[in-house]
């Protein structure tokens, strides 16, 4: 059994404090994660736009989001200027790297593309994430190793562009197992690798849920999702605001109880690498391995708004307008 660890970082100070913290905190039992980053300016204090989203300050009670976060960080891109991530804290990326870890893109600006991307066109997507490639390219002098869309949000054009620059995997969506996706009638030869356990965020607050017990509501939910008959390979999602800062302690006890449980603690690409899955064809997808499902839009218990995640499986054949992304 596997867990890969996908580290979410959202903000200048996750970066700052979080990242370290995690770094260290894996060193010493001898793991290695995916670190996806957000790249350019931290403009978190505009998510308070979305006041008026149903649930959204349900969410924020319940997280404390002042107390992960802090007010600086809340003030960002409202009355303090956002500082550029990839460049005030590019050494925080190499750090990372350097220790052995597996770095990938998150995002440009979080907050503007978990808030506006799903309505966006093309010119748009594509702009936002070359600007964010390019900041991973000065920080770190290299391509990214994977890519994973901020908040769970994307659009059809997502998905070719991932795979116009080459990307072989991506963790955008919630789900259950590894899949090929189709978005909207276009289909892509990037994997995508879901985030298939709740995370913390979505947790805490809930049902007498808070920083000292949440563990063993993430602990419920691996044992639910491997005790069927064929257990899979599992993707917890962490925030570097959270685990890496406040919730330290928590996600020692989450590594402390996977490796009782004989799991082994991974990164996408190993992920990946195990499933050793085929190219998709111009004309034909492999559905032996690696099935071809829909991305589809839906609601997660304890998150505002509806996120993409793994829909149904379907067949090429049966469908004459489906299209390849590239």
């Amino acid at each position: 059994m596997r867990v890969a660890l996908k580290v979410d970082v959202d903000t200048y100070r996750g970066t700052l404090e979080g990242v370290p913290a995690l770094l260290n905190l894996f060193d010493r039992y001898g793991i290695r994660a995916t670190f996806l980053f957000s790249l350019g300016p931290d403009h978190t204090g505009r998510a308070l736009r979305r006041i008026f989203r149903p649930g959204f300050l349900q969410k924020v009670r319940r997280t404390s989001v002042t107390s992960h976060y802090g007010y600086r960080t809340l003030l960002y891109g409202v009355l303090l200027p956002g500082p550029h991530i990839g460049r005030k804290a590019g050494q925080v990326l190499r750090d990372a790297r350097d220790r052995g870890h597996e770095v990938g893109v998150h995002c440009y600006d979080h907050v503007r593309w978990q808030d506006f991307v799903a309505g966006k066109d093309v010119d748009w997507t594509r702009r936002e994430m070359d600007r964010a490639m390019d900041a991973f390219r000065e920080a770190l002098g290299e391509e990214p190793a994977t890519i994973g869309a901020a908040g769970w949000q994307l659009n059809r054009h997502v998905l070719a562009i991932e795979e116009a620059l080459g990307f072989h995997y991506a963790s955008d969506v919630r789900g259950t197992a590894p899949f090929y996706p189709v978005l909207d009638g276009v289909s892509s030869r990037c994997l995508q690798i879901p985030t298939t356990l709740p995370t913390l965020d979505e947790l805490l607050g809930v049902d007498g849920t808070d920083i000292d017990n949440v563990h063993s509501a993430v602990e419920r939910a691996w044992q639910q999702a491997v005790s069927g008959k064929q257990a899979r390979d599992q993707v917890y999602t962490l925030h570097a605001e959270l685990e890496g800062m406040q919730c330290l302690g928590v996600m020692e006890r989450l590594i402390q109880y996977w490796r009782q449980q004989d799991a082994d603690l991974v990164t996408l690409g190993d992920i990946y690498r195990h499933l050793d899955p085929e190219p998709i064809p111009s004309e034909t997808v492999p559905l032996k391995t690696v099935p071809l499902k829909t991305i589809v839009w839906q609601e997660v218990p304890g998150r505002s708004g509806k996120l993409a995640s793994e829909g149904q499986l379907i067949s090429p054949a049966a469908d004459p307008g489906l299209e390849h992304a590239g």
